[in-house]
């Protein structure tokens, strides 16, 4: 089973745009931040210290949208094997009523820490994600 992890996000006067809600570049900065904090709550330590990841793509569909105050409960996992030094991660974030606002699938690459070179996902650094 693939480890979970969730973290709420409250939308504040600077997230807001023109148009009212969430601007789509904070939703972008939202995965990115959901996920370091999953890397980070997860990973063991001696895999946080040898490695760091950089998104190489986002894939996201904007279902929904919230405003000022609102709160988007974000949830996000690991489902796949790696290939390579590439591991796809999903998110999610739903509203209070648990609709749909955003799905992302996102693809990470695994960099060496100390030569900032790629490095191949060995299955031991996802381990940790696997289990609940």
């Amino acid at each position: 089973m693939t480890h979970s992890f969730s973290r709420d996000f409250t939308a504040a006067p600077e997230h807001i745009d023109e148009l009212g809600h969430v601007n789509n570049s904070v939703w972008v900065q939202w995965i990115q931040t959901i996920a370091t904090a999953h890397w980070d709550a997860v990973a063991l330590p001696e895999h946080r210290g040898a490695f760091f990841w950089v998104v190489t793509r986002h894939e996201i569909d904007y279902r929904g949208n919230i405003g000022e105050g609102e709160v988007a409960h974000g949830t996000t996992c690991i489902p796949g094997e790696a290939r390579g030094a590439q591991s796809v991660r999903h998110v999610e974030f739903v509203d209070g009523s648990g609709k749909l606002l955003v799905r992302a699938e996102t693809t990470w690459a695994m960099l060496d820490r100390a030569s900032g070179r790629l490095a191949r996902v060995r299955p031991e650094v996802l381990a940790p994600f696997r289990a609940d």
